[in-house]
């Protein structure tokens, strides 16, 4: 009977343990690629280094027993992630323009950062380097593979547990893209200062909330494609914006 009885758990705890090693690659195989992508690599390479990472992340959960579906891609329902996330993009894009027309808001979207980028570079980074190079990475990462890995998408199902440790993870990813915020945003700059400490504490935790909110999107649409559409939106509206009030 008791022979009977380890079998039986076996394989149980065989599939546990192949996903805890899988999900310790992935978050080693992130904190690489941020180093890389933020410190390391040149400009050129953010989108094939990042893109290439994507892939990497979905062949890791594969082998840690969540495919694509498991990891909030599924194909076969693609109407409702996507609608919601268009429905959503809208949104984004109507209170951007209502607060570049408000003169008290407008400085919100200034950000010294983005240079004098020229109209074909904006539009490359816009229509290229975010949804590519940023949203995909991100999105398969921290609202699909990771918390898959941790015990359950959001996309497939609400749970805390992923939630809260992917959302930890998104905040702590933006440590070093975050470094030098209060200088170039003068929102950032005039609201909390210059001080790089507190400047990045404050971006890690307003990315770990972020984190939990796209989380709850991605429940809401269903899949991470409403969370992709929805990231790219506000970024790349939010580079546009500031492109325009700079140019």
């Amino acid at each position: 009977m008791g022979s009977a009885l380890q079998v039986r758990h076996v394989p149980g705890s065989r599939a546990r343990r192949r996903r805890l090693v899988t999900l310790a690659c992935a978050i080693a195989l992130l904190t690489v690629s941020n180093v890389m992508s933020n410190r390391v690599l040149p400009p050129w390479a953010y989108v094939p280094w990042n893109l290439t990472m994507a892939f990497v992340l979905l062949g890791i959960a594969y082998r840690g027993g969540a495919g694509p579906a498991a990891v909030g891609l599924g194909i076969r329902h693609w109407h409702r992630p996507v609608g919601v996330g268009l429905l959503l993009a809208g949104g984004t894009a109507l209170l951007f323009a209502l607060g570049m027309i408000v003169p008290a808001t407008q400085s919100a979207f200034i950000d010294t950062r983005i240079g004098d980028a020229n109209t074909a570079q904006m539009l490359f980074v816009v229509l290229i380097q975010i949804p590519l190079g940023t949203v995909v990475l991100e999105e398969v990462a921290f609202r699909g593979v990771l918390p898959a890995l941790m015990g359950v998408s959001p996309a497939i199902r609400w749970s805390w547990g992923p939630v809260l440790g992917a959302s930890v993870l998104f905040g702590l990813w933006h440590i070093l893209p975050s470094i030098g915020i209060g200088d170039a945003n003068a929102a950032v700059g005039g609201a909390i200062g210059h001080n790089v400490v507190l400047t990045t504490t404050l971006a890690v935790l307003s990315m770990t909330v972020a984190g939990v909110a796209l989380c709850l999107i991605a429940r809401l649409g269903k899949g991470i494609k409403t969370t992709m559409l929805l990231h790219w939106a506000t970024n790349s509206l939010g580079f546009l914006a500031a492109w325009l009030l700079l140019n």
